[in-house]
C-alpha cells in the first residue's frame, strides 16, 4: 500500500480531533488560572495529538516503520506518564479542596464530572484511538514477519478493552 494513504488517514484523524487538543492548547494558555493537575491533562493531550500529528507527517515523506514506531511509542509513553501524574495532581486537589471546605465547616459546592455520553465518548475515543493505531503498527509490520493473529487479534482485544473500560466509567457517573 501506498504510505500516503495511512498518512491521509492519520492526519484526517488528527484534524477531527481538534475537539479534544484545542481546548487543550486553551488551558495550556490559561497559566496559572487552571489547575496544575488541568494543565498536565493538557499538555498530555497535546503531546498525544502532536506524536499523530508528526507520525503522519513522517509517514506521508517515507520514513521506515520502525523509527515511526519507536515515535508512537515515545510519544504514547510521554503522554500517559503526563496524564498519570494529572490524575494523581488531581486527587491531591480534591482532598485539599476537601479540607479546606471542611475546615470552613461548610458543605463544599457540588462538582459534576462530565455527563455520561461524555465520560463514554472520551474513554471509547482514547481506547479505540489506541486500538486503531495498533492495527496500523502491526499492519504495517505483518510484512516483516508478525504473524497473522497477533495483528488480528491485539487491536480486537485493545478495542474490546476499551468500550469494557468506557461502559464501567460512564455508569461510575451519576
Amino acid at each position: 500500500m501506498n504510505p500516503a494513504v495511512p498518512a491521509l488517514g492519520i492526519a484526517a484523524v488528527t484534524a477531527s480531533g481538534c475537539v479534544w487538543y484545542v481546548p487543550a492548547l486553551a488551558d495550556l494558555r490559561a497559566g496559572a488560572d487552571r489547575p496544575v493537575s488541568r494543565r498536565l491533562a493538557a499538555a498530555a493531550c497535546l503531546t498525544g495529538w502532536a506524536t499523530t500529528a508528526a507520525t503522519a507527517l513522517l509517514l506521508l515523506l517515507g520514513v521506515p516503520a520502525r523509527p515511526l514506531l519507536a515515535l508512537a511509542a515515545a510519544g504514547a509513553g510521554a503522554g500517559l506518564a503526563l496524564r498519570v501524574r494529572a490524575a494523581v495532581l488531581r486527587r491531591r486537589e480534591e482532598r485539599e479542596d476537601a479540607a479546606c471546605w471542611t475546615a470552613l465547616k461548610v458543605p463544599a459546592p457540588a462538582r459534576g464530572g462530565p455527563p455520561r455520553p461524555l465520560a463514554f465518548a472520551r474513554t471509547a475515543g482514547a481506547g479505540l484511538g489506541l486500538a486503531l493505531a495498533a492495527a496500523i503498527a502491526l499492519a504495517w509490520a505483518r510484512p516483516h514477519g508478525v504473524p497473522f493473529a497477533l495483528a488480528a487479534t491485539v487491536p480486537a482485544a485493545l478495542a474490546a478493552c476499551a468500550l469494557l473500560a468506557a461502559t464501567a466509567v460512564s455508569a461510575r457517573r451519576h
